[in-house]
């Protein structure tokens, strides 16, 4: 008989809100603030018929659409830089995102994902978990 713990019924198994942790709830909250915000902006564009790619290198609501594009992947990427850093004890992953301040994020995200793979290649040479497990 199967113990009252590990009885679900088919409505749970398949339930829309399994599995959803905080941090994917955050990345989601991110996602639809990426969404919205940038493409308010676009919208805006296309009602002023404004010329785009014209409107990032002088101003108007394309530049405010990749401004929002860009800060919502920079907080998310910022919030993994800082979990992952920690899951692989990675010491002082807040670094990178102080970093960026001060230099690109453009230039720390990557600089995060060397220093990570390496660290994944490190623990796969002595004999931790797998590289391509973790990176999966």
């Amino acid at each position: 008989m199967t113990p009252p713990d590990r009885i679900t019924s088919p409505a749970s198994r398949f339930s829309i809100t399994r599995y959803w942790t905080p941090l994917a709830v955050t990345y989601l909250v991110l996602a639809l603030i990426g969404l919205i915000g940038t493409w308010t902006f676009n919208a805006l564009a296309i009602v002023q018929l404004r010329n785009f790619a014209g409107d990032w290198v002088n101003s108007g609501p394309a530049v405010s659409s990749l401004t929002v594009d860009l800060l919502v992947a920079a907080v998310a990427g910022s919030i993994l830089i800082i979990l992952e850093s920690r899951r692989l004890g990675l010491r002082r992953g807040w670094i990178y995102v102080v970093l960026a301040g001060l230099t690109a994020y453009a230039f720390v995200f990557p600089l995060f994902l060397a220093m990570r793979q390496r660290a994944l290649t490190k623990r796969e040479a002595e004999g931790g978990t797998r590289a391509a497990d973790a990176t999966v």
